[in-house]
Protein backbone atom coordinates (compact mmCIF):
# COMPACT_ATOMS: atom_id res chain seq x y z
CA UNK A 1 0.00 0.00 0.00
CA UNK A 2 0.75 2.97 -0.75
CA UNK A 3 2.29 5.70 1.78
CA UNK A 4 -0.63 8.34 3.18
CA UNK A 5 -1.17 11.76 2.14
CA UNK A 6 0.54 13.91 5.33
CA UNK A 7 3.63 11.79 5.74
CA UNK A 8 6.86 12.87 5.55
CA UNK A 9 8.67 11.33 1.98
CA UNK A 10 11.23 8.72 2.51
CA UNK A 11 14.16 10.45 1.49
CA UNK A 12 16.37 8.91 -1.21
CA UNK A 13 19.68 9.21 -3.17
CA UNK A 14 19.53 7.40 -6.92
CA UNK A 15 21.86 6.74 -9.65
CA UNK A 16 21.01 8.44 -13.40
CA UNK A 17 23.09 8.07 -15.61
CA UNK A 18 23.50 11.56 -17.63
CA UNK A 19 25.89 12.80 -20.69
CA UNK A 20 28.19 13.80 -17.58
CA UNK A 21 28.30 9.94 -16.32
CA UNK A 22 26.37 8.28 -12.94
CA UNK A 23 24.79 11.12 -10.83
CA UNK A 24 23.04 11.37 -7.77
CA UNK A 25 19.21 12.13 -7.52
CA UNK A 26 18.45 13.01 -3.82
CA UNK A 27 14.74 14.21 -2.96
CA UNK A 28 16.19 16.23 -0.75
CA UNK A 29 17.88 18.45 -2.61
CA UNK A 30 14.34 20.03 -3.30
CA UNK A 31 13.35 20.58 0.10
CA UNK A 32 12.67 24.42 0.43
CA UNK A 33 13.27 25.19 -3.23
CA UNK A 34 10.48 23.75 -5.10
CA UNK A 35 8.18 20.76 -4.96
CA UNK A 36 8.55 17.38 -6.56
CA UNK A 37 6.95 14.98 -8.47
CA UNK A 38 7.60 10.94 -8.07
CA UNK A 39 6.48 8.82 -10.67
CA UNK A 40 7.05 5.51 -10.60
CA UNK A 41 6.87 2.76 -13.30
CA UNK A 42 7.21 -0.82 -13.90
CA UNK A 43 10.16 -1.03 -16.33
CA UNK A 44 11.62 0.54 -19.43
CA UNK A 45 11.14 -0.25 -23.03
CA UNK A 46 7.57 -1.14 -22.39
CA UNK A 47 4.58 0.64 -24.00
CA UNK A 48 2.39 2.00 -21.62
CA UNK A 49 5.76 2.82 -19.31
CA UNK A 50 6.99 4.64 -22.80
CA UNK A 51 4.12 6.49 -23.89
CA UNK A 52 4.07 7.67 -19.74
CA UNK A 53 7.37 9.06 -19.65
CA UNK A 54 6.66 10.55 -23.57
CA UNK A 55 3.68 12.09 -22.08
CA UNK A 56 5.46 13.79 -18.94
CA UNK A 57 8.30 15.05 -21.35
CA UNK A 58 5.88 16.74 -24.24
CA UNK A 59 4.24 18.59 -20.89
CA UNK A 60 7.61 19.46 -18.70
CA UNK A 61 6.57 22.45 -18.93
CA UNK A 62 3.42 22.41 -17.28
CA UNK A 63 4.81 20.96 -14.08
CA UNK A 64 7.96 23.69 -14.02
CA UNK A 65 5.39 26.45 -14.63
CA UNK A 66 3.79 24.95 -11.03
CA UNK A 67 7.37 25.11 -9.32
CA UNK A 68 7.68 21.52 -9.35
CA UNK A 69 10.82 18.71 -10.36
CA UNK A 70 9.81 15.19 -11.95
CA UNK A 71 11.48 12.79 -10.83
CA UNK A 72 10.59 9.18 -12.75
CA UNK A 73 11.55 5.65 -10.55
CA UNK A 74 11.87 2.16 -11.68
CA UNK A 75 14.10 -1.37 -10.92
CA UNK A 76 15.84 -1.27 -14.52
CA UNK A 77 19.44 -0.03 -14.22
CA UNK A 78 20.59 3.18 -15.12
CA UNK A 79 22.20 2.24 -18.46
CA UNK A 80 19.32 0.49 -19.56
CA UNK A 81 17.20 3.61 -18.55
CA UNK A 82 19.45 5.93 -20.24
CA UNK A 83 19.19 3.88 -23.55
CA UNK A 84 15.61 3.65 -23.61
CA UNK A 85 14.90 7.44 -22.88
CA UNK A 86 17.77 8.49 -25.36
CA UNK A 87 15.82 5.89 -28.08
CA UNK A 88 12.61 7.79 -26.98
CA UNK A 89 13.26 11.28 -26.33
CA UNK A 90 12.37 11.25 -22.66
CA UNK A 91 13.81 14.54 -21.00
CA UNK A 92 13.02 14.11 -17.57
CA UNK A 93 15.32 12.57 -14.77
CA UNK A 94 14.90 9.12 -14.50
CA UNK A 95 16.51 7.35 -11.64
CA UNK A 96 17.32 3.98 -11.13
CA UNK A 97 16.24 2.04 -7.73
CA UNK A 98 18.20 -1.27 -8.65
CA UNK A 99 18.08 -2.86 -5.03
CA UNK A 100 14.89 -1.82 -4.77
CA UNK A 101 14.30 0.08 -1.50
CA UNK A 102 12.77 3.02 -2.81
CA UNK A 103 9.99 1.48 -3.74
CA UNK A 104 9.50 -0.13 -0.74
CA UNK A 105 10.10 2.73 1.55
CA UNK A 106 6.97 4.42 -0.32
CA UNK A 107 4.77 1.05 -0.36
CA UNK A 108 4.76 0.51 -4.00
CA UNK A 109 7.17 -2.94 -4.56
CA UNK A 110 4.86 -5.79 -6.28
CA UNK A 111 5.62 -9.27 -7.12
CA UNK A 112 5.69 -10.63 -10.42
CA UNK A 113 4.60 -7.32 -12.07
CA UNK A 114 1.11 -7.26 -10.66
CA UNK A 115 0.59 -10.79 -11.42
CA UNK A 116 1.08 -10.24 -15.11
CA UNK A 117 4.32 -12.39 -15.58
CA UNK A 118 4.73 -15.15 -12.66
CA UNK A 119 8.21 -15.97 -11.79
CA UNK A 120 9.55 -12.54 -13.12
CA UNK A 121 10.32 -11.11 -9.39
CA UNK A 122 9.53 -8.08 -8.27
CA UNK A 123 9.44 -4.00 -9.73
CA UNK A 124 7.74 -0.99 -8.78
CA UNK A 125 4.31 -0.38 -9.44
CA UNK A 126 2.81 2.76 -11.49
CA UNK A 127 2.57 5.20 -9.20
CA UNK A 128 2.42 9.24 -8.54
CA UNK A 129 3.35 10.82 -5.25
CA UNK A 130 3.76 14.99 -5.15
CA UNK A 131 6.17 15.84 -2.34
CA UNK A 132 6.33 19.58 -1.20
CA UNK A 133 9.08 21.85 -0.13
CA UNK A 134 8.78 20.32 3.52
CA UNK A 135 8.91 16.84 2.51
CA UNK A 136 5.73 16.12 3.14
CA UNK A 137 3.37 13.78 0.84
CA UNK A 138 0.53 15.68 -0.56
CA UNK A 139 -0.61 13.07 -3.20
CA UNK A 140 -0.11 9.27 -3.12
CA UNK A 141 -1.47 7.41 -5.80
CA UNK A 142 -1.03 4.04 -6.98
CA UNK A 143 -2.51 2.60 -10.22
CA UNK A 144 -5.12 -0.20 -9.56
CA UNK A 145 -2.98 -2.52 -12.72
CA UNK A 146 0.15 -1.75 -13.81
CA UNK A 147 -1.55 -0.62 -17.49
CA UNK A 148 -3.26 2.10 -16.03
CA UNK A 149 -1.69 5.66 -15.89
CA UNK A 150 -1.76 7.73 -12.64
CA UNK A 151 -4.53 10.81 -12.59
CA UNK A 152 -2.37 13.57 -13.73
CA UNK A 153 -4.79 16.55 -13.56
CA UNK A 154 -5.00 15.44 -9.90
CA UNK A 155 -1.47 15.53 -9.59
CA UNK A 156 -1.09 18.94 -11.36
CA UNK A 157 -4.21 20.36 -9.29
CA UNK A 158 -2.45 19.24 -6.04
CA UNK A 159 0.15 21.23 -7.88
CA UNK A 160 -1.59 24.29 -8.28
CA UNK A 161 -2.57 24.91 -4.55
CA UNK A 162 1.48 24.41 -3.46
CA UNK A 163 3.04 26.79 -5.53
Amino acid sequence: MAIAIGSKAPDFTLKSKQASGLVDVKLSNNFGKKNTVILFFPLAFTGVCTTEMCDITAGLSAYSGLNADVIAISVDSPFAQEAWAQKEKIGITIASDLNRTTAKAYGVLIEDLGGLIAGFGSTSARAAFVVDKAGVVQYSEQTGHVKDLPNFAAVKEVLAKLK
